[in-house]
């Protein structure tokens, strides 16, 4: 028994692996300041649920960091190296806008409050960015699902530090100290930038149309250049006759493995993989994450709404979501490991459809501590399932030569549920209850799950 868990946890300390699982801790702690903590500070303070709701939209610049994620592909800074150099600028960055944010006053100035809250997201999301890059260009293809569950379980317990912690430590202290001290907690991302290692990369964009451009092109194009074969393939041949692309074909071989090697040319098929599957893949990202993401945009409000202290839920989601997420991180790496991206991603879509609907019975029953510690538990454990998988999905779909820009542009369609339609969840509430929101959240998320089936005919995933 014992000897079984050593050697699943094992791989998390090689250097590598720690390194992404510490970057993880650091990029999660931020975001919670800006929701979770913020609107616990925002409702003890007398806040609107309508306000408070819009406030999640401090949180755009996760949704918009895409463009300007190419200057951290085109402009390295220091000797640090490019990665490094631009993690350190953004961690000194959100260290200085936290320390801002805490000395505003919610009951005073909300205005200023929004502000320190867009740059402290600014300034994550930036780091975002280059901790995406670093991670992607750090580990070889074969090492991304379990850096993935290395870095989700870091994200979370980052995010359970900075939110359950906070919501603690605001019982027995100011949320200016609370915040003060949570931006001495982002030290530690200093120093593990130190005496992390700069990855190797030999592509460095030359001119702007490399560094802006190409990165986007590239992602259409990739479908595009496998498809102008076949068509000047299919010139050949009769209608209604196909044919199969070799190895040789595949022009992105050996660069970029979309699952193309075996593929059957057909003029529907051709503009269909040109148009259809870079814009489903797209969706697909947008989409996935929507329900529960919607569900825990409100999350702290709702608890408080329902009679919980803020010592409780910090209480239970720091002992049981921190237990559920390592379960999650880890058996969500080893599942996609052993049964693949897409079924994995089928599975953990669909617990966190179901996890979702507990908050609809816990809005029924109200204030019971049993069913909390339950739905926050499930919560949890779909939550970093789901997350690993979907952090590989994304991280397959990169190419190397523009990793910071295209994972901005992905990861930001993830996050643009957070931020756009979370800051209308507010308005949504008071419209439909607590009961009824949290059935939405669950069924949201079914679109998502009838793409990904279509893609699995489409690419191999």
């Amino acid at each position: 028994m014992i000897k079984t868990i050593i050697e699943i946890v094992n791989p998390y300390f090689q250097k590598k692996i720690f390194i992404t699982l510490s970057m993880g801790f650091v990029s999660g702690i931020p975001l919670l300041l800006t929701i979770t903590l913020l609107q616990a500070w925002l409702t003890d303070e007398g806040i609107s649920k309508s306000t408070i709701g819009l406030f999640a939209l401090v949180g755009l610049p996760y949704s918009l960091k895409f463009l300007w994620a190419p200057i951290f592909d085109g402009i390295t800074l220091s000797t640090f190296g490019r990665r490094r150099s631009w993690m350190l600028i953004t961690q000194i960055l959100l260290i200085i806008t936290i320390i801002g944010l805490g000395m505003t006053d919610p009951a005073m100035n909300a205005t200023n409050v929004a502000i320190l809250a867009v740059l402290v997201a600014f300034s994550s999301a930036s780091q975002d960015i280059v901790i995406d890059a670093y991670r992607r260009e750090s580990l070889s293809d074969e090492e991304q699902t379990l850096g993935a569950s290395a870095y989700v379980l870091g994200y979370r317990i980052g995010a359970l530090a900075a939110g359950a912690g906070g919501l603690i430590l605001a019982d027995y202290m100011t949320y200016q100290m609370v915040y003060t001290f949570m931006s001495l907690v982002m030290l530690y991302g200093v120093l593990i930038t130190i005496v992390a290692e700069e990855p190797k990369s030999n592509y460095r964009p030359s001119n702007f149309i490399e560094t802006v451009i190409k990165p986007f092109i590239e992602f259409f194009d990739r479908y595009t250049s496998i498809n102008n074969i076949a068509a000047d393939r299919l010139k050949h041949v009769r209608n209604g006759l196909s044919i199969t692309l070799s190895p040789d074909d595949n022009m992105l071989s050996g660069k970029i493995n979309h699952g193309y090697k075996r593929s059957k040319i057909t003029r529907r098929n051709i503009l269909k993989n040109i148009f259809l599957t870079p814009i489903l893949i797209l969706l697909f990202i947008l989409l996935y994450k929507i329900g529960d993401t919607m569900a825990h945009s409100l999350s702290t409000n709702f608890y408080l709404d329902i009679g919980f202290s803020k010592t409780e839920i910090g209480t239970i989601v720091k002992f049981f979501g921190l237990f559920a997420t390592l379960v999650g991180a880890f058996a969500g790496g080893l599942i996609a490991l052993k049964t693949g991206l897409y079924q994995s991603l089928i599975m953990f879509g669909i617990f966190q459809a179901i996890a979702t609907l507990g908050f609809s019975l816990l809005a029924i029953v109200g204030d019971n501590i049993y069913l909390l510690m339950t739905v926050i538990s499930l919560e949890n454990l779909a939550a970093g399932m789901g997350y690993t998988a979907y952090l590989a999905f994304i991280a397959n779909m990169t190419n190397k030569q523009f990793t910071a820009t295209q994972f901005a542009l992905m990861t930001a369609l993830m996050s643009l549920p957070r931020t756009l339609f979370s800051g209308f969840s507010g308005y949504l509430v008071e419209f439909l209850d607590w009961e009824l929101y949290f059935v939405f959240c669950s069924l949201i998320a079914i679109p998502a799950l009838i793409i990904l089936r279509k893609l699995q005919r489409e690419i191999k995933i």
